[in-house]
């Protein structure tokens, strides 16, 4: 029998993992009466282009333990400083400089998201 996964209480959980970890303004948004392509993204601020690496590294161990998969998609070009995806299908993980949060503006682009608390 396959393992049911909750995406909810897996994306809660990334969110809080981050806020412990030191992202700043960690948002959770749940898309999933947006009809688009995933359920939640987590967006989160870094501080520096180290500290978004840093939390990349650590965010991934914590994705195995949780029993997520990072879906890998091939990218011609690697990912910048400024924005880190980490795309687990269901939840998708933004780590944004504050520069890159501020001209994307995804919570404003997804609009008629749902902000959860967590």
């Amino acid at each position: 029998m396959e393992k049911s996964v909750d995406f909810y209480d897996g994306a809660v959980k990334i969110a809080r993992f981050l806020t412990s970890s030191k992202a700043d303004d960690v948002v959770l948004l749940d898309l999933r009466e947006a009809n688009i392509w995933t359920d939640f993204f987590v967006i989160a601020t870094t501080s520096s282009a180290t500290h978004a690496s840093g939390l990349e590294n650590s965010l991934v161990e914590e994705i195995k333990k949780l029993e997520l998969y990072e879906w890998y998609t091939k990218r011609k070009n690697v990912q910048g400083v400024d924005w880190k995806l980490i795309d687990l299908g269901n939840i998708v993980v933004h780590l944004m400089s504050k520069k890159a949060r501020i001209f994307y503006n995804l919570e404003d682009l997804h609009s008629n998201a749902k902000e959860i608390d967590f």
